[in-house]
């Protein structure tokens, strides 16, 4: 049985994984409206991973025999800059993450609940894998500056990403 305290953390962890979805797929909205599908199709591969986070705590909480109550999704903003600009955003976010799953982790600690230590062992090993690939991709966009035509081509193989 898990503890109301960490089932009250995971919950809130949910209602992160969520919002992180919901921010990804308004950041692809602007990729599509600024004709940059290759950008676009890497955050919506980005919004699904998301969810899958979600519905992966979601589904652990009731193995453990606990209740998922869910929250209010804020809302997203809805105007970016650069491309750049939005993937700092992005590495930014995935930080304050990777903060969470970390402090999740030290309440399954102090809790002594080393099935949920155990689990969240997945998600730290994720957010180094998100950390990385943000700064690669921030890497890039200041690589290629204003060139035009290194945009279409990174985008070219931002729109190759396939579903992890």
């Amino acid at each position: 049985m898990i503890t109301k305290a960490l089932q009250d953390a995971i919950n809130e962890q949910i209602n992160s994984e969520l919002y992180s979805a919901y921010l990804y797929l308004s950041m692809s909205a602007h990729f599509q409206a600024e004709n940059l599908p290759g950008f676009a199709h890497w955050m919506r591969v980005q919004y699904k991973e998301e969810t899958t986070h979600a519905m992966k705590l979601f589904d652990y909480i009731y193995e453990r025999g606990g209740c998922v109550l869910l929250g209010k999704i804020e809302q997203p903003p809805s105007k970016f800059k650069s491309a750049l600009e939005i993937f700092k955003q992005v590495l930014a976010h995935e930080e304050k993450i990777t903060k969470a799953i970390n402090k999740l982790y030290e309440l399954a600690l102090k809790e002594k609940d080393y099935p949920t230590q155990i689990m969240l062992q997945w998600f730290i090993k994720e957010q180094v894998e998100e950390e990385k690939n943000d700064n690669d991709v921030i890497a890039q966009l200041e690589m290629i500056g204003d060139a035009p035509a290194a945009m279409v081509m990174l985008d070219r193989q931002m729109g190759a990403r396939s579903a992890g």
